[in-house]
């Protein structure tokens, strides 16, 4: 509880408070067996504390009892129930989350989604398909693998497709083919109260709209807080023809953000440009076993046809030597661009191992690219200042970036300064025009940088769609607003 005070990772949500618990009534949970099943119903410490907790810093708070409905009228109904009960309702995907968005602060009901897992409705020619929550990326592309087509947006984690629209995820592709948002066509949403929506409509599946609001794109990022996302229309990509990877090192941190700023600047097609600090790249060597210079790196992926990565190539090479970066190492077979992209994925266990027996708090922001070099720079002279061990790794193409600070909990003095430095990084985008959060999301540590980023009357506006959505603040209570 002292690191989570000391995080600002307590306060107040919703009317009754955010660590308010509800006792959950009298015959409830036989009532909740009797829809799901008894199977399907726990209540076990274990159980609930597997759900209690995310990959985030953030203290665990089991809910009271966890459920797996196993289709979207069992949702339907074990909502209406707890609704009905004024009992706290808090989905469940895989638990990847980095901001504290599973955690049930009011106690109340997990709703593990893992067991509705179908696929349907894929449309080779329309370029979209449908996945429950239980779906996975991972899953997902090894099922289209026959078709030609693949869904690209890659946080790293195997995560729920449905939670990673509930988060607004991006990741390392997410400068060629967008974030989740754009790549989102269609959401089936269980209200709070049980009742089911369509937020383009039953069945519609359109490359794009201009018929009344755009709800689609209110539930994307959503966090949990609105309703249960229970089947995803996702946009779908061809696969590319010819795949290369490549990695190059610079001489400094602000000589390969600029680097990237250029090839931005350059119109060149790059499918991910990712930037590592030295610390990073260190820690990434030893994890994975991949020999890397420790200097700032790039690590860079083209897609396209033979003959467009000749110049795609040709021109990134170019650029990087402009800016003093070295000859570039470029892999084109799966095996080896693999083994390459792992050590990137890698970096949260890489970065954990330089100092074994602590904990790691990821942050992000995103500022405009021309701001990057900047504010990548002024990070790393704070973390030198505030003597705190955070590789940088980020999604530098969207002017998006991770902070990895490894640290011991057990250090109050310690765990203040990693407090102090996130505030500061936070407000250091914002002063950039910039936002505190590119992929996590706000969950429960952002919700004070939030109310700067957005102001009053934003907020008041999101509490207001809020207030109308879930009029009990049973969904999700504490988290966002």
């Amino acid at each position: 509880m002292a690191v989570r005070r000391l995080l600002g990772l307590a306060g107040a949500g919703g009317r009754r408070g955010c660590c308010a618990k509800r006792p959950l009534p009298a015959d409830f949970v036989e009532a909740l067996r009797a829809v799901a099943g008894a199977p399907h119903v726990s209540t076990a410490a274990a159980v609930r504390e597997q759900h209690g907790r995310d990959e985030s810093v953030h203290s665990c708070a089991p809910p009271d009892a966890v459920v797996w409905p196993r289709d979207v009228a069992q949702v339907q109904e074990l909502a209406a129930l707890c609704y009905r009960c004024d009992v706290p309702m808090v989905p469940f995907g895989t638990g990847t989350g980095l901001e504290g968005g599973v955690t049930a602060v009011q106690g109340g009901v997990c709703f593990d989604l893992s067991r509705m897992d179908r696929i349907s409705e894929l449309r080779v020619e329309d370029f979209t398909v449908a996945v429950e929550p239980g779906v996975t990326r991972k899953a997902l592309n090894s099922y289209l693998r026959a078709s030609g087509l693949w869904f690209p947006v890659d946080p790293g984690a195997d995560a729920s497709l449905c939670g990673m629209a509930a988060t607004g995820a991006s990741g390392t592709n997410a400068v060629r083919y967008g974030t989740m948002r754009p790549n989102v066509v269609n959401l089936r949403v269980v209200l709070p109260d049980g009742r089911l929506l369509h937020t383009a409509g039953p069945g519609r599946h359109f490359r794009k709209s201009a018929a009344g609001y755009d709800l689609t794109s209110l539930f994307v990022g959503s966090e949990g807080t609105l309703g249960f996302l229970t089947r995803a229309t996702l946009r779908l990509h061809p696969v590319p023809e010819a795949v290369v990877a490549a990695v190059s090192a610079f001489p400094s941190v602000r000589a390969a953000v600029d680097c990237t700023v250029s090839v931005l600047q350059a119109a060149v097609p790059v499918a991910r440009i990712e930037f590592l600090d030295e610390v990073m790249v260190g820690a990434c060597s030893r994890y994975s076993g991949v020999e890397l210079p420790a200097a700032p790196t790039l690590f860079l992926e083209l897609h396209g046809s033979q003959h467009s990565l000749a110049e795609q190539v040709r021109q990134t090479e170019e650029l990087a030597r402009l800016h003093g970066g070295s000859d570039f190492a470029w892999a084109q077979e799966a095996e080896e661009r693999n083994r390459l992209w792992a050590a990137r994925h890698n970096a949260w266990y890489a970065a954990l191992a330089l100092r074994p027996g602590c904990k790691g708090y990821s942050t992000d922001v995103c500022v405009p690219i021309s701001r990057l070099p900047d504010i990548v720079v002024e990070t790393k002279r704070d973390l030198e200042e505030s003597g705190l061990t955070g590789p940088l790794v980020g999604h530098v193409g969207d002017g998006n970036f991770h902070c990895i600070l490894i640290f011991d909990p057990e250090d109050p003095d310690e765990t203040r300064r990693v407090k102090d430095f996130t505030d500061r990084l936070g407000r250091r985008a914002l002063a950039l025009d910039g936002t505190c959060t590119g992929e996590h999301g706000v969950g429960l540590g952002k919700r004070a940088l939030l109310r700067e980023e957005v102001g009053e009357e934003a907020l008041a506006t999101m509490r207001h769609i809020k207030a109308a959505l879930d009029p009990k603040n049973l969904m999700n209570p504490g988290k966002v607003l």
